[in-house]
């Protein structure tokens, strides 16, 4: 579930845009540039970034080519899943270095100077939307984050690289399957806001990868999937919904219906944050679906959830209550423009350009800085605002796909979850699902885990990162548990 804290940004945790953003500063290297370096620059480099709010570093591998006298390169942002990213404006000279990344928001741009001592490096600044960072790149490998609980070969299951389609889009993933002839029950995973991989990397944990290999060591088959644009899946998650993830969704089900290993009535979804409010609507437009499991889903609008977690991260990190109030009246003041403005494009953007430009001119010349200006904190807010995805966020809300599911339904909250608050959000799935005479349905709000199912200890995005635990065993044992008792057990 996005955050507002956090920018359309290669450092960001999720895909919301920079309304405030208080980034360290940084000290340009103490190595004096030895400008005839630049032919030694080709080859692999490594290095980290530090990340805003104390959210820890993220590690870059970068590849410089130089052929025929032109600069080209690539970046790989593992914590991100992001391989192979293309660079442009590359340029090495006079002891030097200067890249950006193409084609991601905000204009993601590393300047560095070249140095030999005491190894050779590349120190600077990287910028993206106004904000700065110090970054280096060396030589050597960087240690990659501890992460024991990431799934190693040989594995006591079988995987197939699969495809299958919903409409124009194409989407490919991963199906786990238990040893034996079957039929399995199997689970369809759907990932949280923003473009993720099928293991829904972020940050350097791949909490799907970890998920599936425990279900599938429990007798249960699992399709993850790509978003949409995302590896090797078509389209675009920006200009989709959540109903068009509920769909893509309702698609992998269908594709395992068709598999000989699969038992067709056991197909359930499994979602994660927003993908925890598609599923319940997926299984509310189809009977295809034989059960949901909700994992830190919502249970009212997304502008409520929106400006409580809004509230909640910024007052465990430290906001000043001035600036906490500053933030959610503009949060409020842009839905506030969609709603009024839904039916006519032009009408809406002019009136969120205005909206944006207001909430602007209360910001300190210093916040502005850090923002790239206000023209481009202005264009930013109403490109992201105005976006097909958020526009349907803003406004849905899951009760009434809940009141139509029938099937037997799993809901998770970590109870020091500041996304998807439980407090806010549990009593009203609760309360749905009464409403719609279900029968089977389960809620539990998991002691000490965040949004991420993580143990914390305030529950703050900046925690995410730290964590060597991706999933608690906690969350694994209980779905696990929960899947088994209902549709592998009960079936024997």
């Amino acid at each position: 579930m996005p955050s507002l804290r956090f920018t359309v940004s290669l450092f960001a945790l999720l895909l919301l845009p920079l309304l405030f953003l208080s980034a360290p500063g940084f000290a340009r290297a103490a190595e004096a540039p030895v400008p005839d370096l630049a032919a030694g620059a080709a080859g692999h480099w490594e290095g980290e970034l530090d990340l805003p709010q104390n959210a820890g570093k993220l590690q870059v591998m970068v590849d410089l080519v130089r052929a025929g006298g032109a600069w080209t390169g690539t970046i790989d942002i593992p914590m991100q899943g992001a391989k192979g990213l293309p660079l442009e404006d590359v340029a090495v000279q006079d002891g030097k270095a200067h890249f950006k990344i193409k084609g991601i928001p905000g204009d993601p741009t590393f300047d560095g100077t070249l140095a030999v001592s005491p190894t050779q490096s590349i120190q600077g600044t990287f910028t993206q939307a106004g904000a700065s960072l110090p970054f280096r790149l060396g030589r050597e490998p960087v240690a990659k984050p501890v992460r024991p609980q990431e799934p190693k070969p040989p594995f006591p299951y079988s995987a197939e690289e699969v495809t299958y389609t919903n409409g124009g889009v194409k989407l490919a993933g991963t199906l786990t399957l238990p040893p034996g002839d079957g039929p399995f029950p199997a689970v369809v995973m759907i990932t949280g806001s923003g473009a993720q991989d099928r293991d829904e990397t972020l940050l350097g944990h791949k909490p799907f990868l970890v998920l599936a290999d425990h279900l599938s060591r429990h007798g249960i088959a699992v399709l993850r999937a790509d978003d949409r644009g995302v590896g090797g899946s078509t389209g675009s998650v920006s200009d989709s919904t959540t109903a068009d993830f509920a769909q893509d969704a309702l698609a992998g089900v269908r594709f395992l219906k068709t598999h000989p290993r699969i038992a067709r009535d056991r197909i359930g979804l499994l979602g994660h944050s927003e993908g925890a409010v598609a599923a319940p609507l997926a299984a509310s437009q189809s009977s295809d679906a034989a059960f949901v499991v909700m994992l830190a889903g919502t249970g009212v609008p997304g502008a409520d959830v929106l400006l409580l977690q809004s509230e909640r991260i910024a007052r465990a990190e430290g906001t000043p209550e001035e600036r906490i109030q500053k933030q959610l009246a503009a949060i409020r003041k842009m839905i506030d423009a969609l709603r009024t403005e839904s039916s006519d494009p032009a009408a809406r953007d002019a009136k969120l350009r205005q909206t944006a430009r207001e909430s602007v001119a209360t910001l300190t010349p210093d916040e502005l800085r850090m923002a790239g200006g206000a023209d481009s904190l202005v264009e930013r807010d109403v490109q992201f605002f105005g976006s097909p995805w958020f526009r349907y966020f803003v406004v849905y809300d899951p009760r009434p796909a809940l009141r139509r599911v029938k099937v037997p339904v799993l809901a998770l909250d970590g109870e020091l979850d500041l996304q998807v608050i439980p407090d806010q959000n549990l009593p009203e799935i609760e309360k749905a699902l009464k409403e719609a005479g279900n029968q089977d349905f389960t809620l539990k709000r998991l002691p000490g885990l965040n949004h991420l199912f993580q143990p914390a200890k305030t529950g703050s995005p900046g925690e995410y990162a730290k964590s060597e635990i991706t999933v608690d065993p906690l969350a694994l044992d209980t779905v696990t548990g929960w899947i088994t008792e209902r549709f592998v057990t009960a079936k024997r």
